[in-house]
């Protein structure tokens, strides 16, 4: 349930459909922008989609396959899988996305996350980001001489 604010004095949870059954759906919106009431600070930059592409134009609590099947927003993973194939792929695999938890599940829980916990919906790449300096690991520094292995380690203490 999305927080709806007026005039940045007070907000509320509300539903979707709450403001949405009062308007007719606009197919071909495309932007937050033209929506100057309450969503004027959506920023969609999601390829050549229409707000409608994944939203439920007849049940605006919900959103929408491509068949137009209507799913819940907690099952946005098939929204995206359905677009993101490979993305979807490699989560499966354990690739794509991250988790918390307990890699062995025998020993405790593990949640994965969603694609929007990571991704905003409407605008959902990442700026390029170049790599920083190497994490420092046992294996990649030369092997430390017997005269300077003690103050080696007191200092990985």
């Amino acid at each position: 349930v999305p927080v709806v604010s007026a005039g940045g004095v007070h907000s509320a949870s509300v539903s979707c459909s709450t403001c949405h059954s009062m308007m007719a759906p606009n197919p071909t919106r495309r932007a937050g922008d033209e929506l100057v009431r309450f969503h004027k600070d959506a920023h969609v930059a999601h390829g050549n989609l229409t707000c409608l592409s994944c939203h439920n134009e007849s049940d605006y609590d919900s959103l929408r396959l491509a068949d137009g099947t209507a799913v819940d927003f907690s099952d946005v993973m098939t929204l995206c899988a359905q677009c993101h194939g490979t993305q979807a792929r490699d989560y499966e695999h354990g690739v794509h996305g991250g988790a918390t938890g307990y890699w062995d599940t025998t020993r405790g829980p593990q949640v994965r996350n969603q694609c929007t916990h990571c991704h905003a919906p409407h605008a959902p790449t990442y700026k390029r980001m170049q790599p920083t300096f190497k994490p420092r690991d046992r294996f990649l520094y030369p092997k430390p001489s017997a005269a300077t292995s003690t103050q080696v380690r007191e200092d990985d203490r």
